[in-house]
């Protein structure tokens, strides 16, 4: 089934080009059924770029959903066309009033900073907590997990000795979890952060199950029970070229960076990079869009419970 989205957003016609099955508003508004509807809260710079990711993975699972994308009124953009988020982003004001099945929180470029340091920070905050009474399942990636762990449930981050960077081997350890269903014992899953969350916080929590987690790279996947929130620490959703891209900005402006690890053949950076993830990455949207979305979200959303 496909994503509803505005038939002029730039995601449109790339997804189509790919033959991701992409419904025009027209189509979905004379349908008799009830799609999900999906928020996507966007705090990368490059939004256009990051909503590709996101739709492409939520296109390519069974389920129609509708898709709202979401910008932080507090912080101006400066990567992205005004005219661009004028025309698709909405603000937090202008859907506080609604209830949603999924929401999904990016990360965004400001791990190094403290949270209560990050200009955005206060309205964030009141976005997390919204989301307890009004989102049936939220979905945090990277920075986004590690503000929803530390705003939720205390936990901080911790600075690595080096920026983590590649595309690094991961295991499920809860193998019962619906979201890990279907992944290989071992599954790839690219990363690029300065900091980090630590097992034992986790464990200490009480609230959390570790689902994935990497030698090198550590937590991958935590979830409550039920899959009402859900923590990412790594970028699934990236392209082929997210981490060159990345690579080569900080090598060109002479800045400390490693060629990322697992990523072009035999550590050359003349050669293609190799896509590792991409499998899995369609299976965790797809398992989460299904398993804790579409299979337990009340029919009427105002009957959605507070986590």
């Amino acid at each position: 089934m496909p994503i509803n989205i505005p038939t002029t957003l730039p995601a449109a016609r790339i997804l189509e080009e790919e033959n991701i099955f992409v419904m025009n508003e027209e189509r979905a508004h004379s349908q008799d059924i009830r799609p999900l509807h999906i928020a996507i809260l966007n705090l990368m710079p490059k939004k256009i770029e990051t909503e590709t990711q996101l739709l492409r993975l939520l296109g390519n699972t069974p389920i129609q959903s509708d898709v709202e994308l979401l910008q932080m009124s507090g912080h101006v953009s400066k990567n992205t066309p005004s005219e661009h988020l004028l025309k698709f982003y909405k603000s937090f004001d202008e859907v506080r009033s609604q209830r949603f099945d999924g929401l999904i929180i990016t990360g965004a470029p400001v791990e190094q900073m403290p949270f209560e340091q990050v200009e955005y920070w206060p309205e964030l905050c009141r976005i997390m907590e919204w989301s307890r009474t009004h989102v049936h399942s939220t979905f945090h990636i990277c920075w986004g997990a590690q503000a929803g762990l530390y705003y939720h449930y205390g936990i901080g981050k911790t600075d690595l000795p080096e920026k983590l960077f590649g595309v690094y081997p991961h295991v499920v350890e809860r193998r019962s979890s619906m979201l890990m269903r279907g992944f290989d014992d071992v599954f790839m899953v690219p990363h690029s952060r300065h900091t980090s969350v630590r097992r034992e916080d986790i464990e200490r929590c009480g609230k959390l199950k570790i689902l994935a987690s990497s030698e090198q790279a550590g937590v991958y996947a935590m979830a409550t029970e039920g899959g009402r929130q859900i923590f990412i620490t790594g970028h699934s959703e990236y392209d082929a070229r997210t981490l060159e891209s990345e690579y080569l900005r900080d090598k060109n402006a002479g800045l400390p960076i490693h060629v990322p690890e697992n990523y072009y053949p035999d550590d050359d950076d003349t050669k293609p990079p190799m896509v590792t993830w991409r499998s899995h990455a369609n299976l965790l949207y797809q398992n989460w869009l299904n398993y804790f979305v579409y299979q337990t979200t009340p029919y009427d959303l105002s009957a959605i419970r507070p986590v």
